[in-house]
């Protein structure tokens, strides 16, 4: 067996003492041990709770929708819809051939309609005739149509 030489114990020695001496540090790597960066963890799990529940939310808000357009599209909404549209279509065409009537005779100058809370009512100035419209909504709002003459717009 050979023998050390002095040059290669001291730096053996040296190696093993610098080793020896190094400060081994165990941290968790979960901030909720070891407290560094736990307002973060914190703030990034609460923010995460948040985004999953407002998701769930946001589904059942559009499922709610979804179930209400089928609703409002149904066979029997579509007849009472189209039923109600006529029946203001037949209306409306009532009240403009009242309101534009070419008689010398016992003609309607005035006439009212309460439609769902809002009040229409039409009067015709036989000396021009001009035909004006008022619209008052349930809401107090106010909406006038001037109609001119009929010597004044022809097609």
């Amino acid at each position: 067996m050979k023998k050390l030489t002095p040059v290669v114990v001291a730096i053996t020695t040296i190696m093993f003492s610098t080793e020896a001496s190094a400060d081994l540090i165990y941290g968790f790597k979960n901030p909720s041990f070891n407290g560094n960066g736990y307002s973060t963890h914190v703030l990034s799990t609460e923010q995460l709770q948040f985004n999953r529940s407002q998701d769930i939310k946001d589904q059942a808000e559009a499922e709610a929708r979804r179930i209400e357009r089928e609703l409002e599209n149904s066979t029997l909404n579509k007849f009472i819809k189209n039923v109600e549209s006529r029946i203001y279509a037949t209306l409306s065409k009532q009240m403009v051939d009242s309101m534009f009537a070419d008689c010398t005779d016992n003609c309607a100058t005035t006439g009212t309609a309460e439609i769902e809370g809002s009040t229409i009512t039409w009067t015709k100035d036989t000396t021009t005739g001009e035909i004006s419209l008022q619209v008052v909504e349930a809401d107090g709002s106010i909406t006038t149509i001037t109609i001119p003459g009929s010597g004044e717009f022809n097609f």
